[in-house]
């Protein structure tokens, strides 16, 4: 007799608006308990002290949580002048100060520096493995951390306010594995001044933006009315890169047995009209309703991940 699994069979994505103060694994946590979801999981994690989007994977959504490891990121900062700190966010110690203000103009010109390839310096408090332990944590202890430089991409940046002379808010579009205190405070370096992140938000992670988040209090609402579905995004909203094709009832029960599908000419043309460069991922699905992810293989779609949504 098999084990009986806890929780529902909840399949979906949040696109949840996180606050502030609570840590991406508190978060989903909390969203996993309100809808007793058997698995939980999210793309990208977002630091306490800031706030926005962290897209939240449940149930079967999990298997589609690696295509978002690459997805383009928009954040929206603001660097307060005057102070460096240990952090190179509102929550270290002081460690330099100055009378040093840049103006918008000089902001702007600097900035143009930072888009494009780039190498990096993760901050020292950072999630990054160092002998088989947490940055943050060695750094807490007083150790002295290096990290290596490593290649990111920005792909935008500008001045977007100015709220006073104390500080200066910017909006950039990322992709994967930037740090925005490691940018404010490189930023800071070549203008000469001090500076440290006073607020950071998160408004974009690839198609989960501001307009189709969630708070919370919002969905605890939904939960205590017995419409917690309404909060759920489809699994195929990670998936919005990768081309689909529909299959017969013949070929779903195929793939879902781990078995490939030949494809006709005509089905191999068009779905080979829409693949990304370098990609051979395709979405097979039934009606509305996600079969598998597959590759595409010889004129053949073999299974990689298969979506058990009757469970």
């Amino acid at each position: 007799m098999g084990r009986h699994k806890r929780g529902l069979p909840v399949h979906g994505w949040v696109c949840l608006d996180k606050p502030l103060e609570m840590g991406s694994t508190q978060a989903v946590s909390r969203v996993r308990r309100l809808f007793d979801a058997r698995k939980a999981g999210h793309a990208g994690t977002l630091d306490p002290l800031a706030s926005g989007i962290l897209p939240i994977a449940l149930g079967e959504a999990t298997k589609t949580v690696p295509f978002m490891q690459d997805a383009r990121k928009t954040y929206r900062f603001v660097i307060e002048w005057g102070a460096s700190t240990t952090t190179q966010d509102r929550e270290g110690e002081v460690v330099a100060r100055s009378d040093v203000r840049p103006d918008p103009e000089q902001v702007a010109a600097a900035l143009t520096a930072f888009v494009g390839d780039i190498n990096q310096v993760p901050p020292a408090f950072s999630a990054i493995k160092v002998d088989g332990a947490r940055a943050y944590d060695l750094a807490r202890d007083g150790q002295t951390v290096e990290l290596k430089s490593r290649p990111v991409t920005i792909h935008q940046a500008s001045v977007t306010a100015v709220p006073d002379l104390d500080h200066i808010e910017i909006t950039v579009l990322t992709g994967k594995g930037v740090y925005i205190r490691s940018l404010a405070r490189d930023l800071a370096s070549v203008l000469g001044a001090e500076g440290h992140v006073s607020l950071l938000r998160r408004e974009r992670v690839g198609p989960f933006g501001l307009e189709n988040a969630v708070g919370l209090e919002f969905l605890e609402d939904l939960v205590h009315r017995g419409a917690a579905s309404e909060g759920l995004l489809p699994i195929t909203t990670a998936l919005d890169d990768i081309p689909d094709l529909a299959v017969t009832d013949e070929d779903a029960f195929r793939l879902r047995q781990g078995r490939s599908i030949v494809l006709l000419p005509r089905q191999m043309e068009a779905i080979q009209a829409r693949l990304s460069a370098g990609s051979q991922t395709v979405s097979a699905v039934q009606g509305n309703e996600p079969v598998a992810l597959c590759s595409l293989k010889a004129g053949r779609l073999e299974p990689d991940r298969v979506f058990n949504l009757q469970t």
